[in-house]
């Protein structure tokens, strides 16, 4: 008799101000609210679609629900979706050093979620999936997303130079790292 795969236990970070968890059916309409804002679109990248329909929602959730998207969480406040955060480990020689990325819906800006959630899914990547060293490279425009993460305790590496195009500009990316100890 064949024994079915053991199903791991959804991961749940219950935080002052918010709970990280995985995207399920229903969320939807809280993910089209908050995502479908220029705001929050110039700060990601351009695979985050804008304008945000309810069909790129759709297509999210299955996405998320995939086996190699389980580092992704949703940012949820009073029950509603209200941002994403996940982290990206690499591969080969950069195999213990992740990526971290997020996006806040406009109306949460400035209460010390996104602060929080960073702080939170580093100490993940970290203890959970033994990373040493988690990093982001943040627009040079966005000042808020470099405070969020010196306030989460990464330290500003460098500044990679023309490194990206975002609405049609060439711009340069700020590099930011935490390292374990």
């Amino acid at each position: 008799m064949r024994v079915p795969p053991k199903r791991k236990e959804p991961v749940r970070l219950t935080l002052a101000t918010c709970v990280l968890r995985e995207f399920r059916r229903g969320d939807e309409p809280s993910l089209v609210r908050h995502a479908n804002n220029r705001n929050v679109w110039i700060n990601v990248r351009d695979s985050f679609p804008f304008p945000y329909t309810p069909s790129d929602a759709k297509a999210w959730l299955r996405l998320a629900a995939t086996e190699g998207m389980n580092q992704v969480f949703a940012i949820d406040v009073d029950g509603f979706v209200v941002g994403a955060i996940g982290v990206k480990p690499g591969d080969d020689v950069n195999r213990l050093d992740a990526e971290i990325g997020y996006w806040l819906g406009e109306e949460f800006w400035n209460r010390g979620i996104a602060t929080e959630a960073v702080q939170a899914i580093t100490q993940y990547a970290f203890e959970t999936l033994g990373m040493v060293r988690v990093h982001a490279a943040v627009f040079e425009w966005n000042t808020a997303s470099m405070r969020v993460l010196e306030k989460a305790g990464f330290v500003k590496e460098g500044v990679q130079v023309r490194s990206a195009i975002k609405d049609r500009q060439i711009i340069d990316q700020v590099v930011y790292a935490r390292v374990h100890e």
